[in-house]
């Protein structure tokens, strides 16, 4: 399959959706509608200081995975970092290069911000995409805590 990561666009929204549903589903979470609606709304304006959207499209240009990507400085480098804090892609195109496709694309907009770091989160039982970050970056020790 041939992949290519482009910006999320305006005409991506019907297959957004279901994506990032999915996402969500995987993560057996609970995401109010009116929370996804103002993800898109904030992801399709495009703001400085919120995420922005990269898609793995088809040959179709069809988006068949999602990445969410969040630049903020940092109290430990004077700078910026960069989190990946969403990463999907269709259970349908698994183990075709689409998550490594939009890994290296997060990359690769992490350059260009001259980030230092770039980093994500994934739950211990995540055996098959850790077998990919393991490939692309280092696993650090660090914990999780949250309220």
């Amino acid at each position: 399959m041939s992949v290519r990561v482009r910006r999320l666009a305006e005409k991506d929204k019907a297959a957004w959706l279901p994506l990032f549903k999915g996402y969500i589903t995987f993560y057996k979470a609970t995401v109010a509608d009116d929370v996804i609606e103002k993800t898109w709304q904030r992801l399709s304006e495009g703001a400085a200081d919120f995420h922005i959207g990269l898609v793995a499209v088809d040959e179709t240009d069809t988006p068949v995975g999602l990445a969410h990507v969040l630049f903020h400085r940092s109290t430990w480098s004077p700078t910026s970092y960069c989190y990946l804090e969403d990463l999907f892609v269709d259970p349908n195109r698994r183990l075709k290069g689409v998550g490594r496709a939009l890994i290296e694309a997060t990359y690769k907009e992490a350059d260009v911000r001259g980030c230092t770091r770039t980093y994500w989160a994934t739950q211990e039982f995540n055996y098959r995409a850790r077998a990919l970050y393991d490939q692309l970056a280092t696993k650090s020790a660090f914990v999780q805590y949250r309220r």
